[in-house]
């Protein structure tokens, strides 16, 4: 595989907060230097694309994992917290009436 292919696939998160107009324009011009053929460029667009949605899926895991441990680091209640805390307030208003 072309080098420049290569550097293109391995842009890592770079590649999730390009937009799809934005990928195809550079991979164009790719094609137009002469880098890549016509039927290349699509299939790296595609590659990209898909690389970039995986990335971007793997990136809010992360996040979200990262952000319930400082959560819970910090004591906050989660939202099934509250939830059954009123549940349960509720239920020992119902049985003090």
């Amino acid at each position: 595989m072309n080098e420049l292919l290569k550097k293109a696939l391995s842009l890592g998160l770079g590649v999730t907060i390009l937009s799809k107009e934005k990928l195809e324009s550079a991979v164009d011009e790719l094609v137009k230097k002469g880098n890549i053929s016509a039927n290349e460029s699509k299939e790296l667009v595609n590659r990209l694309i898909e690389k970039g949605e995986a990335e971007q899926a793997q990136l809010k895991q992360l996040i979200r994992e990262q952000l319930n441990s400082l959560l819970a680091e910090l004591h906050v209640a989660t939202k099934e917290d509250i939830e059954n805390l009123s549940k349960r307030l509720e239920k020992l208003e119902n049985n003090n009436e």
